[in-house]
């Protein structure tokens, strides 16, 4: 897997909808203090929020934030993604853009206009498109790397196989491949073979963190923090997680959260990060980035990962 530390990456899916300018801008400014660096968006976010029926919303609202804040660009690194955005309003899927070169090359433009940035420090394929071929979107990668759109490329929602069938292409292409992955993953673990109520979500798997280690690869992971439901009583885990390996998981977290006095969403991002996983934290309120931030100086031994491996 990729060899730099893991970082805790602040995912502004809600921006600009759910969570407006004013709080919106707080945050933001709150994570650069506190040394966080990346931000995640998509073209996509959020039109299932947003009366147009279409997304943007939430790379104006950082594209804003950066235009009011001089010299946040230096200090942030943007990630962004397309695949999703409906070109017709509140028509997805049918209409969700593709991953044509026309739509990857479009898609860009669009994002690079609306963050108003020269370009994206990663760019990631948000899901598959396999009524494009492959060649076709690794070469429409390839090409925004090297004209200096983006600086890498990664593939969100891909199986594994995928993402090394690109990386080939790519190398025959003399292209810049994928070196990123983003997948959802968190401490619990829904019941094997159970489909999950988020149909576009693709769990992260063995085989995604063994291709990751021995390529060098960085893993992001998304739902990190489960919506709030591992601290809040009114946000339940949904049905998929109902599973004895769920309720033994929740108590080995209790007991290692008492004992380094950290709070349970600390160390569910400290056991992401423990295993070389960056984790997306998506938040609508200054204090639940600063709580998550602090994941950073909570210390699990092996001892601690043992636990955990044992109550899954």
């Amino acid at each position: 897997m990729n060899t730099t530390d893991p970082q805790i990456v602040l995912g502004t899916m809600d921006f600009g909808t759910r969570v407006d300018r004013d709080r919106a801008f707080a945050i933001l400014d709150s994570f650069v203090a506190a040394g966080g660096v990346w931000l995640d968006t998509a073209n996509a976010y959020s039109f299932w929020a947003d009366p147009s029926g279409v997304g943007g919303a939430s790379e104006r609202l950082i594209g804003a934030w950066l235009r009011a804040r001089p010299g946040a660009r230096d200090a942030v690194r943007i990630a962004t993604k397309v695949r999703q955005n409906p070109l017709i309003p509140h028509s997805w899927p049918e209409s969700a853009e593709g991953l044509s070169a026309r739509a990857i090359h479009v898609g860009v433009k669009e994002s690079l206009g609306r963050l108003g940035v020269h370009h994206l420090d990663l760019l990631w394929a948000h899901a598959e498109d396999r009524t494009v071929p492959l060649e076709e979107t690794v070469g429409a990668l390839g090409e925004l790397v090297g004209q200096g759109a983006t600086l890498r490329v990664g593939a969100a929602n891909h199986p594994a196989w995928r993402v090394e069938r690109a990386r080939s292409l790519a190398r025959q292409r003399h292209v810049e491949p994928l070196t990123a992955l983003q997948l959802r993953h968190s401490l619990v673990q829904p019941r094997p073979l159970t489909p999950l109520a988020e149909s576009a979500h693709r769990m992260l798997t063995a085989e995604d963190l063994d291709l990751a280690r021995s390529e060098g690869l960085a893993v992001w992971s998304y739902t990190s923090l489960m919506w709030g439901s591992y601290v809040r009583a009114d946000k339940p885990l949904p049905q998929t997680y109902d599973h004895p390996g769920t309720t033994r998981v929740l108590a080995v977290l209790d007991d290692v959260a008492g004992e380094l006095s950290a709070t349970r969403n600390q160390i569910v991002l400290a056991w992401l990060m423990r295993q070389g996983i960056d984790p997306l934290v998506g938040v609508s309120r200054v204090e639940q980035i600063e709580e998550a931030l602090g994941a950073r100086h909570v210390r699990l031994g092996d001892e601690h990962l043992e636990r955990f491996a044992e109550a899954r």
